[in-house]
């Protein structure tokens, strides 16, 4: 009642027979055009394979990163942008799951309008309700009816929307059969996890995680209802959810069937973990998520290019290139982002991005464009190591700019060895 009011979940049978047709299509083609991949994270310093295939799917220009690891977005079809796609049957798995988007986020803010007016209902009227569960009460009463679809203060609206407008998805493939070895769950006996427990990592604070469940169900692989059938059935997907860095308070495993969603709305990924326990049947997910963008977009990191080339002067000739200023702030600043450009995008994409040319060539041309402004970053690295080596610099100056300068030339030869070793 008080532990996991926040997991809101709604079986198949509230979503739209359409909506369901499209996306289950939309799993299938993706996997036979080959388009999930394992990723290659990398946790206290050394590199695996996650059990589970990705791939992301989302507004034009978004990552998302986890375990050290950025993963480009396929462009889902946006207005104003020119994506090709390697099939058309590509572009519509696209764009089957932008509507899948579109359709999560409405009912996001539904469920979210709803768990505000039903706690404000059960403040005003606790002495007639008693123990009333506030989680059964949204489950059981469709979280919200219409006529309190606007229950929120305008001024409420704005932060609702923008907690629940999922900017990509984050699609989950896994066929339990082809894993020699699973983990198993090591707090509650809950069986075979697909994905341990965690949080989601990079989202923005108390954004809503939508997640629609598809598994393969066939009929060699039933349900049992066996009533000496302890804890939960084997053969069936589960979500499991448990209070953060808490094994005293009982974990919660919610069975999953084709077409399920649940909903883990405001602070509830920040205050528990989730973790995924497999069934017998493949399955899929399409995990919606507010990613926070304020450093991961192509928009953002060309915006810290051009800041970078401020400092870079093309003198009369048009052929001599000096820098501006050789303050320790602004060479701090401009070696700070070279080692953005090429250590979070440049080095990030080549590692695993050639693999998204399966599906759309869209990031191609960024690429481009972001090499190319490494390369000026390059000679504006050796421009700050000729300025530096002249007699007639302030040496106060000169020791400041190169105090802060070789701490970050360091810190990019480290990853360069790193990723070399890679």
């Amino acid at each position: 009642k008080t532990k996991y009011s926040k997991l809101i979940f709604r079986k198949s049978d509230t979503v739209p027979e359409e909506l369901h047709q499209m996306v289950q299509e939309s799993f299938l083609t993706l996997r036979e055009h080959d388009c999930f991949f394992q990723d290659l994270v990398r946790i206290k310093g050394k590199d695996f394979l996650t059990p589970v295939s990705r791939i992301l799917i989302g507004n034009p220009g978004c990552t998302y990163k986890y375990l050290n690891t950025r993963l480009f977005t396929v462009p889902w079809p946006t207005e104003g942008y020119d994506i090709k796609y390697c099939s058309p049957q590509i572009h519509d798995a696209c764009k089957a799951l932008m509507r899948l988007n579109d359709y999560l986020h409405i009912e996001a803010v539904k469920a979210l309008q709803g768990q505000k007016f039903f706690e404000t209902k059960i403040k005003d009227t606790t002495l007639i309700h008693g123990e009333q569960s506030f989680a059964t009460s949204l489950t059981e009463q469709g979280y919200v009816s219409k006529d309190q679809s606007n229950v929120c203060v305008a001024e409420d609206d704005r932060s609702l929307k923008n907690r629940t407008s999922y900017n990509l998805t984050l699609l989950n493939y896994m066929d339990p059969l082809q894993m020699l070895y699973l983990k198993q769950e090591p707090y509650f006996g809950m069986g075979n996890m697909a994905v341990s427990w965690h949080h989601d990592e990079n989202l923005v604070e108390r954004s809503t995680v939508a997640v629609y469940s598809y598994s393969c169900e066939d009929s060699a692989i039933q349900e049992s209802n066996e009533e000496e059938l302890k804890g939960r059935d084997p053969a069936v997907w589960h979500v499991g959810l448990k209070v953060a860095w808490d094994i005293e308070t009982p974990g919660l495993a919610v069975p999953l069937h084709q077409g399920d969603i649940y909903l883990m709305l405001d602070d509830l990924n920040m205050t528990h973990q989730h973790c995924v326990l497999a069934g017998l049947s493949p399955r899929f997910s399409s995990t919606h998520r507010v990613a926070d963008s304020s450093r991961g977009t192509l928009e953002y990191i060309l915006g810290q290019c051009e800041l970078a080339l401020q400092n870079l002067q093309t003198d009369s000739d048009s052929t001599t290139l000096s820098l501006k200023s050789l303050e320790a702030a602004v060479v701090k600043q401009v070696e700070e982002i070279h080692n953005e450009v090429e250590f979070e995008w440049l080095r990030q994409f080549w590692f695993q991005g050639k693999r998204y040319l399966k599906c759309t060539d869209w990031w191609l041309k960024p690429m481009a464009k972001l090499e190319e402004f490494w390369r000026k970053l390059e000679i504006m690295t050796s421009l700050v190591l000729s300025e530096v080596r002249k007699e007639q610099q302030i040496e106060e100056q000169r020791n400041e700019t190169i105090s802060c300068f070789l701490l970050l030339l360091k810190e990019r030869q480290k990853l360069r060895k790193e990723w070399t070793a890679r």
